[in-house]
This record gives structure tokens, C-alpha cells and sequence, in this order.
């Protein structure tokens, strides 16, 4: 065979003979030896995705198996940023969803990210998301304001979810409940949630910075980047941003918008 036509074959067949690895292994020349190689990286690397998805499923099998049905993750991003909301996601999964690769959101790429949003929106059994504003974050702080978004996207959900698997918090609420430290990169359902808490709060601060595009929202998503700390040395905060921190709040005293 010629190099092109190994290549094809361990590029275009899921199920390569052991007698062709061997024909393979054995031929000397560069070009086959190369096609070989980068064949067994590839696989070694979708062995490796297999494994951390069977490995993040976990939590969902043991609840699984104890008879419930529908589990929700839940998730939330924008802790951090100086302006925006705050905004969490719920998912509920089925048992037979499966997306190699997904993991915790700040672990995979904006295209990824996009990719894994229409994935899952398109197979989960239910999603909410939740939002609270910069304003209400400023009334309640930022911890109690990412309980109300949890809360609120639970209730977003289109059915009742029986268990919680919930991010490194505990929410007030009669639902069973898991809380899991770095659960986006120890349970799908809360990956899930990530993903989609993420690209929810990106798209909301890349349409933001229409309307502030001093900012630089749509970069670096309100958290405080040394451009965006300048903006507001030059031009003021917004309504959009968060008085209760501290580096608005010394801000604060500048020009604002409306």
C-alpha cells in the first residue's frame, strides 16, 4: 500500500485489524512509520476522554441506581467579574447523554464551548438559568446573590428535578442534594451546567459592550484586566458594575453612565 493509502485507512476506519497494526508496524518506511504514530497518539488521546468521561459519570450512576430519575447540575459563573450578573445554569441530563470532552468551562476552548452549548441544549431533558444583576449582587453580596441564581434556574426547569448536584455550595431547598468541590470537573451533569452558564453570561457581555464599548466587556467579560480597571479610571462605572467591590467602589466617585 502506498503512505496515502495507510494514511486513509487508520484516518477513515474506527476498527483497524491487528494483522494491518502489525503489516504497519513492520513496514520501514518513514512515511508509515509517521501515519503510525500520529494514528496511536490520536488514540491514546480519545482513550483518554472515554476515561474521564466514564470517570465524571460517577455520581450520576450511584444516584442513578438508588431509583432516581432526574438529576439537575447545577453550576453558576461570573463570582469574580467587577460588572455583570452573576448567572447559573440547571441541566438535567439523560442517562444516555454522552459529549467526550466536556469538562469544567474555564478548561475548554471558546470554540469548544460554543460546539458543547448546541450539543447540549439540543439533549438535555430540561435547562434554567438563573440571573441576578450587578444591582441586586451590590443589595444581597455575591455569595447570596449565587444562591438566588442557583435557585432561580432550578425553578426555570420544566420538570422537577428528584436529586441536586451543585458546585462547591449548599442550597436551601428540600431537594436532596450533593454539594462537590470543583464539581465541573468531577460530574458531567454539573460540566453541563458550566458550559452553559458560560456561554449564557459571555454572549451577555459581548452584546454589553455595544452599549459600553469602552469597557473592552466582550474580552475580558467584566473581570477587572488592567484595560478595563483604566476604563473605568477614564470614563466612570456603569450600571453594570459592581459597587460593593472594592475597585468600583473607589471608583465610584467618578463620572457615571446610565
Amino acid at each position: 500500500m502506498s503512505i496515502k493509502e495507510i494514511e486513509a485507512v487508520l484516518l477513515e476506519n474506527e476498527d483497524i485489524s491487528e494483522e494491518f497494526l502489525l503489516e504497519v508496524t513492520q513496514d520501514q518506511r518513514i512515511g508509515a512509520q509517521k501515519a503510525l504514530l500520529k494514528w496511536r497518539t490520536a488514540q491514546e488521546k480519545q482513550n483518554k476522554l472515554v476515561r474521564e468521561f466514564e470517570d465524571m459519570l460517577q455520581n450520576e450512576r450511584e444516584i442513578w441506581e438508588s431509583g432516581v430519575r432526574y438529576i439537575a447540575g447545577i453550576d453558576e459563573v461570573g463570582r469574580g467579574p467587577l460588572a455583570g450578573p452573576v448567572i447559573a445554569a440547571a441541566v438535567i441530563l439523560p442517562k444516555d447523554f454522552y459529549l467526550l470532552g466536556l469538562t469544567d468551562s474555564k478548561k475548554v476552548t471558546k470554540k469548544n464551548r460554543e460546539e458543547f452549548y448546541e450539543v447540549i441544549y439540543s439533549k438535555a431533558i430540561s435547562i434554567g438559568i438563573g440571573i441576578v444583576s450587578s444591582e441586586e449582587i451590590d443589595r444581597i453580596n455575591i455569595y447570596e446573590a449565587t444562591k438566588v441564581a442557583m435557585q432561580k434556574a432550578i425553578n426555570e426547569l420544566t420538570l422537577s428535578p428528584e436529586h441536586l448536584l451543585i458546585d462547591a455550595m449548599k442550597l436551601p431547598l428540600t431537594i436532596p442534594q450533593t454539594s462537590i468541590i470543583k464539581g465541573d470537573s468531577k460530574s458531567i451533569s454539573i460540566a453541563a451546567s458550566s458550559i452553559i452558564a458560560k456561554v449564557t453570561r459571555d454572549r451577555y457581555m459581548e452584546q454589553l459592550s455595544g452599549e459600553y464599548p469602552q469597557y473592552g466587556f466582550e474580552t475580558n467579560m467584566g473581570y477587572g484586566t488592567s484595560d478595563h480597571l483604566e476604563a473605568m479610571d477614564k470614563f466612570g462605572v456603569t450600571r453594570e458594575h459592581r459597587r460593593s467591590f472594592a475597585p468600583v467602589r473607589e471608583r465610584s466617585l467618578l463620572t457615571k453612565l446610565f
